[in-house]
């Protein structure tokens, strides 16, 4: 296998949840320019569109999709597969805040985080699983966070589904990966994205706290996740399975 050939995701296609924007188009960036086609699902169409007219529309589908509508999540695998051909990568991208004191958040608010996180991601786990197994081979990947591994005021709901993807990876890579299945996560840190730019401009404290713990010193791009999400759906990291890698400056162990 030449260099190239390890890194290439031609003849793959990845079906990127929240992908119209942010982290999700960072990586259905990188996985375009490594070969693959991609399939944006989203709540936005304005924002899908877009994403797919920049992506380049011979190589990019988009559904409108909410990932809580958990009993459409066999149709939609099933309407993309028809469409566009076997799915042989899945990232469970698509996220939602709350940020309220325990005090303050409701249950509802606490069920409406796992619903997106949790109970969408492995929806459209369980659905494509089949053609995967069938097909004997297959990558599927988790968003998780820098809240999966250390403690952040205000994030109960987020902290909780983001932990949650810790345990799943590593209890779903022991049934499939011996079916030629892989599946990992990412932990993000943090990351000059749009929502991530409202959250701490005007916060100074905050990007100072953020850095100080942050040996590479700086916050990290889109196209950084983007990059790392490729590889681990590459021939490249083809032993690699049930594992998170934290693509975060060295924050985790920052001090």
């Amino acid at each position: 296998m030449t260099s190239s050939e390890a890194f290439s995701l031609k003849g793959e296609r990845a079906v990127i949840t929240g992908g119209g924007s942010g982290l999700g188009l960072a990586i259905a960036e990188s996985m375009v320019a490594c070969g693959a086609d991609v399939v944006l699902l989203g709540r936005n169409e304005e924002q899908l569109k877009d994403a797919c007219s920049r992506l380049g529309e011979a190589h990019a589908h988009w559904y409108q999709y909410d990932v809580t509508e958990f009993d459409k999540a066999e149709e939609m695998i099933q309407g993309i597969t028809s469409l566009q051909g076997p799915i042989t990568i899945l990232c469970n991208n698509a996220g939602k805040h709350c940020k309220k004191t325990v005090e303050e958040m409701t249950m509802e608010d606490f069920q409406e985080v796992l619903d997106v996180h949790v109970l969408g991601s492995i929806a459209l786990t369980k659905a494509v699983l089949p053609q995967m197994e069938e097909a004997g081979k297959g990558s599927i990947l988790f968003t998780a966070s820098m809240a999966s591994f250390i403690g952040i005021p205000l994030t109960l709901g987020y902290s909780a589904s983001k932990s949650a993807f810790l345990g799943i990876v590593r209890a779903l890579a022991t049934e499939v990966s011996p079916k030629g299945i892989r599946v990992n996560a990412i932990a993000p840190g943090w990351i000059e994205t749009p929502l991530f730019r409202q959250m701490v401009d005007n916060d100074l404290p905050r990007q100072e706290k953020i850095l100080n713990r942050t040996p590479a010193g700086r916050f990290g791009r889109p196209e950084e996740i983007g990059w790392v999400c490729a590889f681990l759906c590459s021939p490249a990291a083809g032993f690699i399975t049930g594992t998170c890698l934290p693509v975060d400056g060295g924050a985790l162990i920052g001090f």
